[in-house]
């Protein structure tokens, strides 16, 4: 059974960072394509970025520049690093995992709060 659990979120005022990690076990990492998914409060589930195995990111436009996305192929972990956050950066993060040939994110992560405080 694969399995994604995400870590790195809490509390932090507007302008503050975070970094957050999702650990992937039980899957070969690197033939994966990983993304990181938000739901604010009401709102329905967002893509925030993807990454290839060989280390190729894409992000949704009206989020470019503030979000990186990364990856460890040895640590088989993923990560999102969130600068200058704003109040509407409040959601739940969720790490989600796709094989390479398939369409669809099959596996998901438990999620992470990111909280902003304005």
């Amino acid at each position: 059974q694969v399995q994604l659990v995400e870590s790195g979120g809490g509390l932090v005022p507007a302008g503050g960072s975070l970094r957050l990690s999702c650990k992937a076990s039980r899957l070969t990492f690197a033939v994966y394509i990983m993304a990181w998914y938000r739901q604010a409060p009401g709102k329905q589930r967002e893509l925030v970025a993807t990454i290839t195995g060989d280390l190729k990111a894409n992000y949704t436009d009206s989020l470019k520049g503030r979000f990186t996305i990364s990856r460890d192929n040895v640590k088989d972990t993923i990560y999102l690093q969130i600068n200058n956050l704003k109040p509407e950066d409040t959601a739940v993060y969720y790490c989600a995992a796709r094989w390479w040939g398939s369409l669809n994110f099959d596996y998901w992560g438990q999620g992470t709060q990111v909280t902003v405080s304005s």
